[in-house]
């Protein structure tokens, strides 16, 4: 096998880009197919907001004429200088099973990233901390749910040979919702009802929503500043995520807690869509918005997306005012579990969490990283 890396420059480059992981996945019954418009905007230095402050290379690994691999690296700079860093970040790493491929991507995207003057890399790790971040080490036998990675075990194989180890893992969990809340977090939702200036906000419209996404975001910015990897959001950002899921979002499982005007906690979820996307294979017509759909009311897990709670109301019962409204509004939907999507393994408190609510880890999620030699140039 002779193997050629090059750099992508076409829009025929980025459509082979886009579709070689339907190629190497296709036998993956626990892989989730993107859809390849949303696909083809984040792509799009034109469309995707991100561009704007990142720099980024695309990169297929070929055999001849035919692709056998891709990765992309990014460069965050908006996050390395609030850091302090001079990190590359590696992503959409997908490969056959063969080291010699996998070893040509990453080699080009590390030659890039000493070049930008950068000394270590970590992955996979996109654009922010909303795209898919850190591959599956355990929990194959799971279908991925959105925004998530489902790679293939090799690739973990390959990453331990070319000189990469463990930076950080995110844990997932599990939740039984159709046993009842322990009587103790019950008795603290009622106590904070009684007592607390915090209220609860539900909705009903998805138009009841546009108007406090901002501030929705703006929270986020400051619930999330000490996260790994987090970057601060700008208002075009902002504005672009909430016309990208705004559509998507199901107003029963938003929760916001506001004292007096000011939003103090949110929680986003949504029915994991899982089954319907892997029907719809990528597509959303003729057929793949029907299965969405379907999906949409059948699903029996919920899954949850993003929450925050100010760092003044932090300790307060806003959480617990948040979950217990979220579990009751799963159940009248006819689900059964939850799943947390990603939490730091350093997180304790929402790890505590989960785990006082009979969570069990079922999937984690590993971010690798490599200390860039600049004599290797």
């Amino acid at each position: 096998m002779s193997i050629v890396v090059r750099e992508v420059t076409s829009h025929r480059d980025v459509r082979e880009f886009i579709r070689l992981p339907y190629r190497l996945h296709r036998d993956d019954e626990n892989w989730l197919p993107p859809l390849i418009r949303d696909e083809k905007e984040y792509f799009d230095p034109k469309r995707n907001p991100a561009f704007r402050y990142c720099r980024v290379m695309m990169a297929l690994a070929w055999d001849g004429s035919m692709p056998v691999g891709r990765i992309m690296g990014v460069i965050n700079t908006r996050h390395n200088a609030a850091r302090n860093e001079r990190t590359a970040r590696f992503s959409c790493l997908e490969t056959i099973d063969d080291a010699t491929v996998s070893g040509a991507l990453l080699s080009a995207f590390e030659q890039w990233a000493r070049g930008e003057g950068m000394d270590k890399a970590i992955g996979p790790f996109g654009f922010t901390d909303q795209d898919p971040e850190g591959f599956l080490v355990e929990g194959y036998e799971h279908l991925a749910t959105i925004a998530t990675y489902y790679n293939k075990p090799y690739i973990i194989e390959h990453l331990a040979r070319h000189g990469y180890e463990k930076e950080i893992d995110w844990v997932v969990y599990k939740v039984d919702i159709t046993k009842p809340l322990p009587d103790w977090y019950l008795a603290m939702h009622e106590r904070v009802r009684a007592r607390s200036s915090c209220r609860l906000v539900e909705f009903r419209k998805r138009s009841e929503l546009k108007r406090r996404m901002v501030p929705l975001f703006e929270l986020m910015n400051e619930c999330f500043e000490d996260i790994y990897g987090y970057a601060p959001l700008d208002r075009a950002e902002m504005e672009y995520l909430t016309k990208k899921y705004l559509i998507a979002l199901d107003p029963r499982f938003v929760k916001m807690v506001y004292d007096g005007d000011t939003m103090v906690g949110f929680f986003i979820a949504m029915p994991c869509l899982s089954e319907g996307l892997k029907r719809a294979n990528g597509r959303l017509f003729p057929f793949g918005v029907f299965h969405i759909l379907h999906a949409y009311r059948t699903a029996k897990q919920l899954d949850l997306l993003l929450g925050g709670v100010k760092k003044t109301h932090q300790g307060r019962g806003v959480d617990i005012l948040m979950g217990v409204a979220m579990v009751e509004s799963a159940r009248k939907a006819g689900m059964t579990m939850t799943d947390s999507h990603h939490e730091l393994e350093t997180n304790t408190k929402m790890r505590a969490e989960n785990e006082r609510l009979g969570g069990v880890i079922y999937k984690r999620y590993r971010l690798f990283r490599k200390f860039l030699d600049f004599r290797a140039q």
